[in-house]
Formats: C-alpha cells, sequence, structure tokens
C-alpha cells in the first residue's frame, strides 16, 4: 500500500510532486532569485541618482547663490580655486563655477532628454510602419536607412551645425534629435516582424479590426520595452555628444552654460586652473554612468529572457 504524504511534510519532500505539477516548490531557491532579479538594485541606485540630479537641475534658480553669467569681481575672484565662498572655485571671468555648473546641468540634462525622445519617437514610427507594411515599402525605406547609417553621426551634426552657426539652443536640440533614430529604427522594425506573426494579430486581423487598431492597440505597446532601453541608454551617449560639440565649438556658445561648454573653458589651461574642467568632467561622467546603469538594469527588468548576468533562461 502506497505511503501517503502529510500535508506539514516538508518542501524537499514535497519536491517531486511540485515538479511532476509544472510548478516549483515554494522554497525553491530558483523562485527566489528570479524575484530578486526581477528588480535589480543597480535600477533603484541609479533612478535615485537621475532624480537627484534632475531635481537639482530644476532647482537650479533657487540653489544657485549666484546668476551663471554674472562676473562678480574681475580683479580679485578671477580664476580664484575652491574655498569656503565658492565651493568649486570661479573661472578666468570670475564666474561663480557651482551656479554655471547647476544652470548647466538644466542646460545638459535638458538637451539629451528632449533630443532623445525626438529620437526615439522619430525611429519607432519609421520602423514601425516599415516592418508592419513589409514587402517593397519595407525593402525601399530599408535602403534609405541603410544610406543614414553609412554616414557618421557626428561628422554630420559638426557639418549641419556649421552651416548655422551659431546655432540657437531649440535647433541644436531638433539637430541631434533628427540624427540620432537610426538605430532606434532598426530595433523597432526587427519587433515588429516579430510581433506581427503572433497568434493574437492574426486574430484580430481574422475578427477584421483596422490597421489602424492593430498598430496601435496590439503592436505598439508590445515592442515598447526595448525602445525605453535604449532610450534610456541613449541619454548618456547624447550628453557625451553634446559635451564633445560643445568642446569643439559647434555645441552651446558662450553664455549659455553647459557642461560640455563649462569643460571647454578650464581645458586650455588644465594645470593652473585645474578646477575649471574637473567638476563639468565628473558630472558628466557620473550622470552618463547612472544613465547606463538604469538602461541596463531597466532591460534586466523588462526583459524575461534575460538575467541579471546576461545569461538566457531555459
Amino acid at each position: 500500500m502506497p505511503l501517503l504524504t502529510h500535508a506539514s511534510a516538508p518542501a524537499d519532500a514535497l519536491g517531486p510532486l511540485a515538479s511532476a505539477s509544472g510548478r516549483p516548490a515554494p522554497s525553491d531557491p530558483s523562485v527566489t532569485a528570479r524575484k530578486r532579479r526581477r528588480w535589480p538594485s543597480a535600477l533603484w541606485w541609479s533612478l535615485a541618482l537621475i532624480t537627484l540630479l534632475c531635481s537639482i537641475a530644476l532647482l537650479a534658480p533657487a540653489l544657485a547663490p549666484y546668476a551663471p553669467n554674472e562676473q562678480l569681481d574681475i580683479i580679485r575672484l578671477k580664476s580664484q580655486p575652491p574655498s569656503l565662498a565658492h565651493p568649486l572655485g570661479t573661472d578666468q571671468y570670475s564666474r561663480d563655477l557651482l551656479s554655471r555648473m547647476l544652470f548647466g546641468a538644466r542646460i545638459s540634462l535638458s538637451v539629451a532628454m528632449i533630443a532623445v525622445c525626438l529620437s526615439a519617437t522619430i525611429g519607432t514610427a519609421y520602423g514601425l510602419l516599415a516592418g508592419y507594411i513589409g514587402g517593397v515599402v519595407d525593402a525601399v525605406m530599408m535602403r534609405v536607412l541603410d544610406a543614414f547609417l553609412a554616414i557618421p553621426r557626428v561628422l554630420l551634426l559638426i557639418a549641419l551645425l556649421a552651416m548655422w552657426s551659431p546655432v540657437p539652443l531649440p535647433m541644436l536640440i531638433v539637430i541631434i534629435g533628427c540624427t540620432g533614430w537610426f538605430e532606434v529604427s532598426r530595433l523597432v522594425r526587427a519587433e515588429v516582424l516579430a510581433v506581427k506573426q503572433r497568434d493574437y494579430i492574426l486574430a484580430a486581423r481574422a475578427l477584421g479590426a483596422p490597421n489602424a487598431r492593430l498598430l496601435g492597440r496590439h503592436v505598439l505597446p508590445n515592442i515598447l520595452n526595448p525602445v525605453l532601453v535604449a532610450a534610456a541608454l541613449g541619454v548618456g551617449n547624447v550628453i557625451i555628444l553634446e559635451a564633445g560639440l560643445s568642446y569643439l565649438g559647434v555645441g552651446a556658445h558662450a553664455p549659455t552654460a553647459s557642461w560640455g561648454s563649462i569643460f571647454f573653458d578650464g581645458s586650455e589651461a588644465f594645470q593652473s586652473t585645474w578646477w575649471i574642467a574637473l567638476f563639468p568632467g565628473l558630472a558628466i561622467v557620473m550622470t552618463v554612468l547612472a544613465f547606463n546603469a538604469f538602461g541596463t538594469a531597466l532591460r534586466d527588468t523588462l526583459d524575461p529572457h534575460q538575467l541579471a548576468g546576461g545569461s538566457t533562461r531555459r
């Protein structure tokens, strides 16, 4: 006569029964590990750091002790090192570096975030149409995209910005945003090609759902995860790009305070005025690290086929 397992038996005794039913036992370590991987710690600290940076940028008028372009004393306070009166020192025009850093966060973060949103919107729309329509239209649109990808983005930006120098800040955002959607569109197209062959799309089409409803209600919501990850990673890239353009003299122009322009002001005499280039450089590195960590953690959270270590679940 077979032995009956008591209800209060330990979980290891119920292991075969749990595996036979297709569900892991409650004490299965894989369940606990999976729950922990669902919200990686990097997601929280990077999100907290990004929130702090955005809050500082928004509250810059209240936090800055001086106006960003105010020349305090061109004789006595020129190129002063960090002190109690000026925690980050002053630049060669006797402007308080802390105030310029706070207002520069506004410019650098707003340029990066708005440009990435514009790039993600254009790239999503382009890839969505190319992947959903398919056929000759898809082939033509992809060849056009290949032509755009063949042009180095930095050289294209330098050529465009040099023709309209000095470029207003809104136009700078538009130009950066309109030259950064190429990779996003290719990613979206690949996702659309996979999604549109799934059963729920075929069922909705068989029920007579129009194309606009299929795209808006069924296709688009299921391809947004990689777009969000690409946008999070793209913010850090655009911050570096804007800083590099300002360093080359075709980005944000004086007296506009951005981290890239401040770094450019201090790079000419780094040995004697090291603080002018050091602090904006550290701000750029810290911000890019936060956005890259956030994008990587967001990918691990949203993608059910990836583990935190980069492997694939079986």
